[in-house]
């Protein structure tokens, strides 16, 4: 398979708001398929305050030919100041899921 697949990690500040940016990045194909885990907890430095708090957890799957726009459209949905939008390498995965990746 020629194109590499891309897991993307981004935390949101709650499910409505996770389900919301996931249904719009799916419908306009800027991924594949989005996987929402509620319940994370997170502690984290910010402006110099160490910060906690519950948030919702996105695993987004894409091919590496839509990263660009997809970070760009992410970034613009977000509610977050510098929201986090981490790409992982896939290194392999069963080829049929990973070719539907792709035309997704």
């Amino acid at each position: 398979m020629s194109e590499k697949i891309l897991l993307a990690l981004s935390t949101f500040p709650d499910i409505e708001t996770a389900r919301r940016i996931s249904n719009q990045l799916i419908t306009e194909k800027f991924a594949a398929c989005a996987n929402i885990l509620p319940g994370v907890e997170s502690i984290y430095r910010w402006k110099e305050k160490i910060e906690s708090g519950n948030e919702t957890l996105v695993f987004f799957k894409l091919s590496e030919d839509r990263q660009s726009a997809f970070q760009k459209k992410l970034r613009s949905l977000h509610p977050y100041e510098v929201p986090e939008i981490l790409f992982v390498p896939v290194a392999g995965g069963l080829p049929d899921y990973l070719r539907w990746v792709t035309e997704n």
